[in-house]
């Protein structure tokens, strides 16, 4: 395949970027997008040309770093799948492909397609975490926790914090991922102690850190890789409300 890439460069934060273009060919269609990306840094080295910057780990969906917005949608065209999962099958030969890093105020790009998440790193220290007695470990059983509690909380706790809500959202929220973060644990048992002030502070740091505010326009669960429910937003509004309440 012969593809055209226009992809956003920018040397750091303070620098102003732009789009630059790359022809890419011999591209095969079971090559994954980083992948892909990778040939192209090789051959840019090869040239001493500055290779194209962008976060990546796993490789298998799992870590959340490769954040791109690929034709104008966070991770790309495909549902329910992170940038490393897509294929450049899922692109036609003579394509023009448009890559650039994700784009809202609390993720200030850092160079290229890297964006700085830390926000949310401290929005999760604000609150997202249990009391626990210390000692050898508990039965599996010791505490009973419904099949329904055990599988929300689950579906809850799959978010893996890439950023695509806020990049997808029109406002640049961050509410179907602090919502995650907060019902995965205000649906077990072991997440009682702190609910109440875990919603308050969490949902107080994601405000101070600057994202936008929710409108439920959907958006975050269309691009969500992990296809969280927006059900966990109402959720966390009921929480806050019944906080804020028991907070005066």
């Amino acid at each position: 395949m012969k593809l055209t890439l226009k992809i956003w460069r920018q040397e750091n934060s303070n620098a102003s970027g732009k789009f630059q273009t790359y022809q890419v060919s011999d591209v095969s269609p079971d090559m994954s997008f980083l992948e892909m990306i990778d040939v192209l840094n090789e051959k840019l080295i090869v040239k001493n040309e500055d290779p194209i910057a962008f976060d990546h780990d796993c490789r298998e969906g799992i870590c959340g770093m490769c954040s791109m917005v690929i034709n104008g949608r966070p991770h790309g065209p495909l549902k329910g799948v992170t940038t490393c999962q897509l294929h450049m099958r899922s692109f036609k030969e003579g394509d023009t492909i448009v890559i650039e890093p994700w784009r809202a105020n609390s993720f200030p790009v850092l160079k290229d397609l890297i964006v700085d998440r830390t926000a949310f790193d401290r929005v999760i220290a604000s609150g997202g975490y249990i009391s626990v007695n210390t000692g050898n470990a508990q039965d599996a059983n010791n505490i009973p926790i419904s099949k329904i509690d055990a599988d929300e909380a689950f579906g809850s706790a799959s978010c893996i914090g890439c950023g695509a809500c806020v990049a997808a959202c029109p406002n640049g929220s961050a509410m179907l991922f602090v919502s995650a973060k907060v019902n995965q644990l205000s649906k077990l048992p072991q997440g009682q102690p702190e609910r109440n002030v875990r919603v308050l502070d969490m949902v107080a740091q994601m405000d101070k850190e600057g994202f936008g505010f929710c409108s439920n326009t959907g958006a975050c669960e269309a691009d969500c890789p992990k296809e969280i429910s927006l059900t966990n937003i109402a959720a966390l509004n009921r929480d806050y409300l019944k906080a804020s309440l028991m907070d005066q």
